[in-house]
């Protein structure tokens, strides 16, 4: 089992996250996910919150011009998994159990990407957050074991 370790990024949009002039920076939420939590369309823990492990030969980040699931190249998602017990807790953290991505196969993963996978489509699976930078264990080449992620010990991220 190869290991892999979370990392958190944390609310000050302008500073650690970057500005929304600056779309190419590491570990930023995606500009629709933003939208949709201060207009209250979401709801994080009621939908199937889920990571997926990304090959960045084959997706390039931009916060502004993704918003669903599908809008994410099939040939860049390696993995996914489900994450159990997702929730809101205190300061508005997003937080979940630590994951396993079962037998993977494929090119080598440099990133993340978190997402919610809703009782309806791809099309309409919101995407929330990128990560690439700050994660122990990346980038991980795939050689057919599970790859586990442990969250960090404060969460995902606050919203």
């Amino acid at each position: 089992m190869t290991p892999l370790i979370g990392h958190r990024f944390i609310g000050g949009l302008a500073g650690v996250l970057g500005t929304s002039r600056d779309r190419y920076f590491a570990n930023a939420y995606y500009d629709d996910f933003k939208r949709a939590v201060q207009e209250k369309e979401l709801d994080i823990p009621s939908d199937t919150p889920t990571v997926s492990l990304i090959d960045t030969d084959d997706y390039t980040f931009d916060s502004g011009d993704a918003s669903y699931a599908s809008d994410v190249d099939a040939a860049s998602k390696v993995a996914a998994a489900a994450l159990s017990t997702p929730a809101i807790g205190a300061a508005g953290v997003f937080d979940s159990d630590d994951w396993t991505f079962p037998t993977v196969t494929g090119d080598q993963c440099e990133a993340l990407i978190t997402w919610l996978n809703g009782p309806t489509t791809p099309v309409a699976d919101p995407l929330m957050a990128f990560y690439d930078t700050g994660m122990t264990g990346m980038p991980v080449t795939p050689s057919g074991g599970d790859i586990n992620g442990t969250v960090n010990g404060s969460g995902w991220h606050a919203l």
